[in-house]
């Protein structure tokens, strides 16, 4: 759940409009999709008088829509949220890859990028037997604590590992790995394996097998995953493995043939 933000940018003394709307936007979770003004206020900082000034702006040019006394997330956010090149790209080249391994596996199919030090969900696909929560199209999850994360922390640079470092692995269960010095054990694992494993990280019960997705020869620009219960997914590793691989191989071809 988001939590009040008194500054959005670390050492500036006065915000910018921008500022204030993004702090404004940055109150909503998957936990809280609709807000009072007086919710809106304790959660972003923000004085009383200027969340409602703005929210109201917000509101008239469809960035936040109001029903009765709470506000919600607009409905421009959405349209403007699918013309961003990055996801949208990789989307439309993976869904069809993303869409095999889920026929193969029966399992949930995630395809993510990173944004800072989380993941973001750009689609995920569930089969039959397919983890129904936790993760959706959009949301965002702990890098550190998943397998599509740590494919992307492995091929990070040192500054983002700072920056990871300094902010501490909050944890997501009892099994989350909460020390640094063991996350950067399993990063280098992972660079030499090509592969990343999480077990009951995200949610008890569940582990997940992931790779990367490369632009070119080097570039790790994205993560491809299976995600199911330990019970399902631990025997199946050894033929999920080279299929991650094979369609990870796939889109990384076609995002290259895309950009020639």
């Amino acid at each position: 759940m988001a939590q009040p933000v008194a500054e959005p940018v670390a050492g500036r003394d006065i915000l910018t409009l921008l500022d204030k709307v993004a702090l404004i936007l940055s109150t909503f979770d998957d936990d809280t999709w609709q807000q009072s003004l007086t919710e809106l206020t304790a959660r972003s900082g923000l004085a009383k008088a200027t969340v409602h000034r703005l929210a109201g702006e917000m509101v008239g040019v469809g960035l936040l829509e109001k029903t009765g006394i709470h506000y919600r997330l607009g409905l421009r956010l959405f349209e403007l949220g699918q013309l961003v090149p990055r996801q949208r790209t990789l989307r439309e080249v993976g869904r069809p890859y993303v869409r095999k391994l889920m026929t193969f596996s029966q399992e949930t199919v995630h395809l993510a990028l990173r944004d800072g030090l989380d993941v973001i969900y750009v689609d995920k696909l569930e089969g039959d037997r397919g983890l129904q929560d936790v993760s959706r199209v959009a949301g965002r999850l702990p890098a550190h604590a998943t397998a599509t994360g740590k494919v992307l922390l492995a091929h990070s640079n040192r500054t983002v590992l700072e920056a990871l470092a300094f902010r501490g692995l909050t944890p997501l269960t009892r099994r989350t790995t909460s020390s640094f010095a063991v996350l950067r054990r399993q990063l280098d694992r992972i660079r030499a394996d090509g592969f990343a494993r999480e077990v009951e990280e995200t949610r008890l019960g569940y582990m997940s097998i992931a790779v990367p997705v490369h632009h070119g020869e080097r570039d790790v620009v994205a993560a491809l995953s299976v995600t199911g219960t330990v019970q399902r997914l631990s025997p199946a590793q050894s033929r999920l493995i080279p299929q991650l691989r094979q369609a990870a191989a796939a889109i990384s071809a076609d995002l290259v043939a895309r950009a020639e």
